[in-house]
Protein backbone atom coordinates (compact mmCIF):
# COMPACT_ATOMS: atom_id res chain seq x y z
CA UNK A 1 0.00 0.00 0.00
CA UNK A 2 1.43 3.97 -0.83
CA UNK A 3 0.34 4.64 3.22
CA UNK A 4 2.63 2.07 4.18
CA UNK A 5 5.20 2.58 1.58
CA UNK A 6 4.71 5.98 2.64
CA UNK A 7 5.19 5.84 6.32
CA UNK A 8 7.92 3.20 6.57
CA UNK A 9 10.42 5.48 4.71
CA UNK A 10 9.14 8.31 6.55
CA UNK A 11 8.54 10.11 2.86
CA UNK A 12 5.55 12.94 2.73
CA UNK A 13 4.30 14.52 -0.24
CA UNK A 14 3.33 18.36 -0.13
CA UNK A 15 0.93 20.44 -1.99
CA UNK A 16 -0.11 23.11 0.17
CA UNK A 17 3.41 25.34 -0.87
CA UNK A 18 5.74 24.23 -3.51
CA UNK A 19 5.26 20.69 -4.81
CA UNK A 20 7.84 18.52 -3.01
CA UNK A 21 8.94 15.47 -1.61
CA UNK A 22 10.29 14.75 1.82
CA UNK A 23 11.47 12.09 3.74
CA UNK A 24 13.52 12.64 7.52
CA UNK A 25 16.92 13.30 5.59
CA UNK A 26 15.96 16.10 3.07
CA UNK A 27 13.10 18.07 0.76
CA UNK A 28 13.21 17.55 -2.63
CA UNK A 29 11.38 20.55 -4.50
CA UNK A 30 10.52 19.33 -7.72
CA UNK A 31 11.78 21.44 -11.20
CA UNK A 32 8.91 22.85 -13.26
CA UNK A 33 8.14 20.00 -15.34
CA UNK A 34 5.68 17.84 -17.09
CA UNK A 35 6.17 14.50 -14.46
CA UNK A 36 5.51 17.57 -11.44
CA UNK A 37 2.20 18.87 -13.50
CA UNK A 38 1.30 15.55 -13.51
CA UNK A 39 2.19 14.38 -9.61
CA UNK A 40 0.46 17.78 -8.53
CA UNK A 41 -2.68 16.97 -10.75
CA UNK A 42 -2.94 13.15 -9.03
CA UNK A 43 -2.53 15.40 -5.68
CA UNK A 44 -4.79 17.55 -5.72
CA UNK A 45 -7.37 15.08 -6.03
CA UNK A 46 -5.66 12.45 -3.77
CA UNK A 47 -7.31 8.96 -3.94
CA UNK A 48 -9.57 9.72 -6.83
CA UNK A 49 -9.64 8.32 -10.25
CA UNK A 50 -8.57 11.42 -12.37
CA UNK A 51 -8.96 10.86 -15.91
CA UNK A 52 -6.44 10.53 -18.60
CA UNK A 53 -7.79 13.87 -20.28
CA UNK A 54 -7.83 16.12 -17.10
CA UNK A 55 -3.81 14.67 -16.67
CA UNK A 56 -3.04 15.81 -20.03
CA UNK A 57 -4.96 19.08 -20.18
CA UNK A 58 -2.89 19.73 -16.64
CA UNK A 59 0.48 18.71 -18.29
CA UNK A 60 -0.13 20.23 -22.00
CA UNK A 61 -2.79 22.55 -21.41
CA UNK A 62 -5.94 23.31 -23.79
CA UNK A 63 -3.81 21.96 -26.93
CA UNK A 64 -3.06 18.28 -26.52
CA UNK A 65 -0.15 17.20 -28.48
CA UNK A 66 -1.00 13.59 -30.56
CA UNK A 67 1.58 12.24 -28.64
CA UNK A 68 0.24 12.77 -25.24
CA UNK A 69 -0.95 8.88 -24.44
CA UNK A 70 2.62 7.77 -24.99
CA UNK A 71 4.51 10.66 -23.30
CA UNK A 72 1.76 10.66 -19.88
CA UNK A 73 2.40 7.19 -19.38
CA UNK A 74 6.43 7.96 -19.37
CA UNK A 75 5.79 10.84 -16.68
CA UNK A 76 3.97 8.13 -14.88
CA UNK A 77 7.20 5.91 -15.09
CA UNK A 78 9.86 9.14 -14.44
CA UNK A 79 7.69 9.36 -10.92
CA UNK A 80 8.08 5.87 -10.05
CA UNK A 81 11.35 6.27 -10.48
CA UNK A 82 11.83 8.52 -8.65
CA UNK A 83 9.28 7.51 -5.77
CA UNK A 84 11.94 4.60 -5.91
CA UNK A 85 14.83 7.12 -4.26
CA UNK A 86 12.93 7.80 -1.14
CA UNK A 87 11.81 3.90 -0.70
CA UNK A 88 7.75 5.12 -1.84
CA UNK A 89 6.08 2.04 -3.67
CA UNK A 90 5.55 2.61 -7.47
CA UNK A 91 2.01 1.11 -7.01
CA UNK A 92 1.41 4.41 -5.24
CA UNK A 93 0.26 5.62 -8.78
CA UNK A 94 -2.11 3.16 -10.28
CA UNK A 95 -3.23 2.66 -13.71
CA UNK A 96 -6.96 2.11 -13.42
CA UNK A 97 -9.69 2.18 -16.27
CA UNK A 98 -9.79 5.83 -17.47
CA UNK A 99 -7.21 7.09 -15.32
CA UNK A 100 -4.57 7.37 -12.76
CA UNK A 101 -4.76 7.41 -8.93
CA UNK A 102 -2.48 8.49 -6.20
CA UNK A 103 -3.48 6.70 -2.89
CA UNK A 104 -2.08 8.95 0.15
CA UNK A 105 -3.29 9.32 3.51
CA UNK A 106 -2.82 11.77 6.26
CA UNK A 107 0.46 10.75 6.90
CA UNK A 108 1.94 11.05 3.32
CA UNK A 109 0.25 14.40 2.12
CA UNK A 110 -0.06 17.24 3.97
CA UNK A 111 -3.60 18.05 2.24
CA UNK A 112 -5.36 14.87 3.37
CA UNK A 113 -3.76 16.08 7.13
CA UNK A 114 -4.86 19.53 6.91
CA UNK A 115 -8.31 18.21 5.80
CA UNK A 116 -8.32 15.31 8.72
CA UNK A 117 -7.42 18.11 11.28
CA UNK A 118 -10.72 20.39 10.28
CA UNK A 119 -12.71 17.48 10.35
CA UNK A 120 -11.52 17.33 14.23
CA UNK A 121 -11.95 20.54 14.84
CA UNK A 122 -15.52 20.83 13.68
CA UNK A 123 -16.47 17.68 16.07
CA UNK A 124 -14.90 20.34 18.93
CA UNK A 125 -17.37 21.40 21.18
CA UNK A 126 -15.16 23.90 23.38
CA UNK A 127 -13.78 26.83 21.12
CA UNK A 128 -10.34 26.86 22.24
CA UNK A 129 -10.01 23.54 21.80
CA UNK A 130 -11.26 24.27 17.62
CA UNK A 131 -9.48 27.23 17.47
CA UNK A 132 -6.41 24.83 18.51
CA UNK A 133 -7.11 22.37 15.54
CA UNK A 134 -7.81 24.92 13.21
CA UNK A 135 -4.55 26.91 14.01
CA UNK A 136 -2.49 23.26 13.56
CA UNK A 137 -3.97 23.06 10.28
CA UNK A 138 -3.31 26.57 8.76
CA UNK A 139 0.39 25.81 9.72
CA UNK A 140 0.56 23.44 7.08
CA UNK A 141 0.49 26.20 4.68
CA UNK A 142 3.79 27.21 2.91
CA UNK A 143 2.20 29.58 -0.09
CA UNK A 144 3.15 29.84 -2.63
CA UNK A 145 1.00 26.69 -3.09
CA UNK A 146 2.37 24.90 -6.41
CA UNK A 147 4.53 27.89 -7.33
CA UNK A 148 6.85 25.33 -8.90
CA UNK A 149 4.10 23.64 -11.07
CA UNK A 150 4.18 25.38 -14.21
CA UNK A 151 0.72 24.56 -15.09
CA UNK A 152 -2.25 26.84 -16.54
CA UNK A 153 -4.97 24.33 -15.83
CA UNK A 154 -3.79 23.71 -12.19
CA UNK A 155 -3.52 27.27 -11.29
CA UNK A 156 -7.12 28.40 -12.33
CA UNK A 157 -8.95 25.15 -11.52
CA UNK A 158 -7.08 23.56 -8.54
CA UNK A 159 -5.28 26.44 -6.99
CA UNK A 160 -8.18 28.49 -6.16
CA UNK A 161 -10.20 25.40 -4.82
CA UNK A 162 -7.85 25.03 -2.31
CA UNK A 163 -7.35 28.62 -1.70
CA UNK A 164 -10.83 29.02 -0.74
CA UNK A 165 -10.61 26.19 1.88
CA UNK A 166 -7.73 27.97 3.29
CA UNK A 167 -9.68 31.59 3.31
CA UNK A 168 -13.02 29.78 5.15
CA UNK A 169 -11.06 28.52 8.06
CA UNK A 170 -8.66 31.20 8.83
CA UNK A 171 -12.43 32.80 9.14
CA UNK A 172 -13.18 30.84 11.28
CA UNK A 173 -10.38 31.53 13.04
CA UNK A 174 -11.00 34.69 13.36
CA UNK A 175 -14.77 34.46 14.50
CA UNK A 176 -14.16 31.98 17.55
CA UNK A 177 -10.96 34.50 18.19
CA UNK A 178 -13.41 37.48 18.45
CA UNK A 179 -16.14 35.55 20.19
CA UNK A 180 -13.49 34.90 22.83
CA UNK A 181 -13.07 38.66 23.53
CA UNK A 182 -9.23 38.32 21.76
CA UNK A 183 -9.74 41.15 19.59
CA UNK A 184 -6.52 43.04 20.95
CA UNK A 185 -4.42 39.88 20.07
CA UNK A 186 -5.50 39.32 16.64
CA UNK A 187 -5.55 43.32 15.38
CA UNK A 188 -1.94 42.64 13.56
CA UNK A 189 -2.86 39.51 12.41
CA UNK A 190 -6.12 40.90 11.05
CA UNK A 191 -4.52 44.16 9.84
CA UNK A 192 -1.81 41.72 7.51
CA UNK A 193 -5.07 39.85 6.31
CA UNK A 194 -7.13 42.51 5.39
CA UNK A 195 -3.74 44.22 3.31
CA UNK A 196 -3.25 41.22 1.30
CA UNK A 197 -6.49 40.18 0.66
CA UNK A 198 -8.04 43.91 -0.35
CA UNK A 199 -11.40 42.35 -1.89
CA UNK A 200 -12.45 39.67 0.35
CA UNK A 201 -14.53 41.60 2.87
CA UNK A 202 -15.04 39.11 5.60
CA UNK A 203 -11.53 40.11 6.61
CA UNK A 204 -12.00 43.95 6.49
CA UNK A 205 -15.69 43.29 8.71
CA UNK A 206 -13.38 41.09 11.14
CA UNK A 207 -10.85 44.02 11.40
CA UNK A 208 -13.36 46.63 11.82
CA UNK A 209 -15.33 44.64 14.75
CA UNK A 210 -12.01 43.71 16.07
CA UNK A 211 -10.88 47.82 16.36
CA UNK A 212 -14.37 49.43 17.51
CA UNK A 213 -14.89 46.85 20.10
CA UNK A 214 -11.21 47.73 21.36
CA UNK A 215 -12.21 51.17 21.84
CA UNK A 216 -10.52 52.51 18.41
CA UNK A 217 -13.95 54.15 17.06
CA UNK A 218 -12.03 56.14 14.44
CA UNK A 219 -9.62 53.55 13.39
CA UNK A 220 -12.96 51.24 12.87
CA UNK A 221 -14.32 53.84 10.26
CA UNK A 222 -11.21 54.59 8.64
CA UNK A 223 -10.51 50.73 8.17
CA UNK A 224 -14.30 51.08 6.32
CA UNK A 225 -13.26 54.19 3.95
CA UNK A 226 -10.24 51.97 3.14
CA UNK A 227 -12.29 49.10 1.85
CA UNK A 228 -15.07 50.91 0.35
CA UNK A 229 -12.56 53.20 -1.53
CA UNK A 230 -10.51 49.92 -3.08
CA UNK A 231 -13.77 48.54 -3.68
CA UNK A 232 -14.81 50.90 -5.95
CA UNK A 233 -11.63 51.93 -7.88
CA UNK A 234 -10.55 48.48 -8.55
CA UNK A 235 -13.65 46.21 -8.61
CA UNK A 236 -16.51 49.61 -9.34
CA UNK A 237 -18.84 48.38 -6.31
CA UNK A 238 -20.26 49.07 -3.13
CA UNK A 239 -19.06 47.16 -0.03
CA UNK A 240 -21.79 44.34 0.52
CA UNK A 241 -24.55 45.00 2.93
CA UNK A 242 -22.61 42.85 5.82
CA UNK A 243 -19.90 45.18 6.06
CA UNK A 244 -22.60 48.77 5.69
CA UNK A 245 -24.02 47.16 8.48
CA UNK A 246 -21.09 46.99 10.38
CA UNK A 247 -20.48 51.12 9.50
CA UNK A 248 -23.47 51.76 10.63
CA UNK A 249 -23.06 49.69 13.91
CA UNK A 250 -19.54 51.91 14.20
CA UNK A 251 -21.40 55.23 13.27
CA UNK A 252 -24.29 54.38 15.96
CA UNK A 253 -21.99 53.62 18.70
CA UNK A 254 -23.78 50.61 19.32
CA UNK A 255 -22.07 47.39 21.45
CA UNK A 256 -20.41 44.33 19.62
CA UNK A 257 -20.69 42.06 22.16
CA UNK A 258 -18.75 38.67 21.21
CA UNK A 259 -23.32 37.69 21.26
CA UNK A 260 -24.31 40.65 19.32
CA UNK A 261 -21.78 40.58 17.12
CA UNK A 262 -22.70 37.82 14.84
CA UNK A 263 -26.26 39.68 14.67
CA UNK A 264 -24.43 42.63 13.62
CA UNK A 265 -22.97 40.52 10.36
CA UNK A 266 -26.14 38.52 9.78
CA UNK A 267 -28.92 40.18 11.37
CA UNK A 268 -30.39 43.22 9.12
CA UNK A 269 -30.67 46.26 10.91
CA UNK A 270 -34.11 48.37 10.86
CA UNK A 271 -33.41 51.80 10.43
CA UNK A 272 -35.89 54.11 8.62
CA UNK A 273 -34.60 56.09 5.70
CA UNK A 274 -35.66 59.30 6.67
CA UNK A 275 -36.26 58.95 10.69
CA UNK A 276 -33.85 61.08 12.09
CA UNK A 277 -34.69 62.69 15.17
CA UNK A 278 -32.49 65.70 16.64
CA UNK A 279 -30.05 65.02 19.61
CA UNK A 280 -31.14 61.33 19.36
CA UNK A 281 -30.57 58.08 17.00
CA UNK A 282 -32.00 56.92 13.90
CA UNK A 283 -35.27 54.53 14.66
CA UNK A 284 -37.77 53.26 12.38
CA UNK A 285 -38.63 49.67 10.67
CA UNK A 286 -37.87 50.46 6.91
CA UNK A 287 -35.55 48.13 4.62
CA UNK A 288 -31.92 47.61 5.70
CA UNK A 289 -30.00 48.38 2.85
CA UNK A 290 -31.93 51.73 2.04
CA UNK A 291 -31.51 53.07 5.47
CA UNK A 292 -27.83 51.79 5.93
CA UNK A 293 -27.50 53.71 2.53
CA UNK A 294 -29.37 56.69 3.48
CA UNK A 295 -27.66 57.34 6.55
CA UNK A 296 -24.36 56.95 5.37
CA UNK A 297 -24.89 59.41 2.84
CA UNK A 298 -26.05 61.88 5.16
CA UNK A 299 -23.21 61.54 7.44
CA UNK A 300 -21.09 61.72 4.43
CA UNK A 301 -22.94 64.83 3.43
CA UNK A 302 -22.69 66.71 6.44
CA UNK A 303 -26.33 66.75 7.40
CA UNK A 304 -25.60 64.56 10.33
CA UNK A 305 -22.77 64.78 12.78
CA UNK A 306 -22.09 62.39 15.29
CA UNK A 307 -22.18 63.76 19.23
CA UNK A 308 -21.97 62.33 22.46
CA UNK A 309 -23.11 58.78 23.38
CA UNK A 310 -23.65 57.30 19.76
CA UNK A 311 -26.10 60.51 19.21
CA UNK A 312 -26.47 62.54 16.15
CA UNK A 313 -27.11 65.56 15.36
CA UNK A 314 -29.02 67.09 12.43
CA UNK A 315 -27.76 70.07 10.12
CA UNK A 316 -30.75 72.68 10.19
CA UNK A 317 -30.95 72.20 6.73
CA UNK A 318 -32.22 68.65 7.26
CA UNK A 319 -34.46 69.67 10.50
CA UNK A 320 -36.32 72.00 8.44
CA UNK A 321 -36.91 69.54 6.10
CA UNK A 322 -37.68 66.61 8.68
CA UNK A 323 -39.87 68.96 10.11
CA UNK A 324 -41.78 70.49 7.45
CA UNK A 325 -42.41 66.62 6.07
CA UNK A 326 -43.60 64.83 9.31
CA UNK A 327 -43.55 67.45 11.93
CA UNK A 328 -41.13 67.89 14.80
CA UNK A 329 -39.92 64.44 17.00
CA UNK A 330 -38.75 64.20 20.18
CA UNK A 331 -37.08 61.22 22.16
CA UNK A 332 -39.46 58.79 23.40
CA UNK A 333 -40.49 59.21 27.31
CA UNK A 334 -37.73 56.81 29.16
CA UNK A 335 -35.99 55.84 25.77
CA UNK A 336 -32.49 54.92 26.81
CA UNK A 337 -28.89 56.14 25.59
CA UNK A 338 -27.30 53.18 23.31
CA UNK A 339 -24.59 51.05 25.34
CA UNK A 340 -20.94 51.88 24.42
CA UNK A 341 -19.03 49.23 22.38
CA UNK A 342 -17.80 46.19 24.53
CA UNK A 343 -14.03 46.44 24.98
CA UNK A 344 -11.81 43.83 24.67
CA UNK A 345 -8.94 41.75 26.25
Amino acid sequence: MAAEAGAGSGARFTVLGLLAIADRRETAVLQPSKPASLLAALLTRPNAVVPVESLQRAIWGEEIPATAKAALHSCVLRLRRLFAKYGISGSTIEALPGGYRMTVDTRTLDLLEFRDLLARADRQTEPAAELALLRAALALWQPPVLGNVHSDVLHREEVPRLSEEWLRTVERVYDIELALGRCRDVLAELWSLARSHPAHERFWEQLIEALHRTGRRADALAEYRRVRDHLSEELGVEPGPALQRLELAVLRGESLTPDAAPAVRETPHRVAAVAVRPDAEPGGTADSTTGDVVLAGLVQAGLLAEGPGGHYHVHELLRAFTRAAAGSWARAPGEQDPAPPASCA
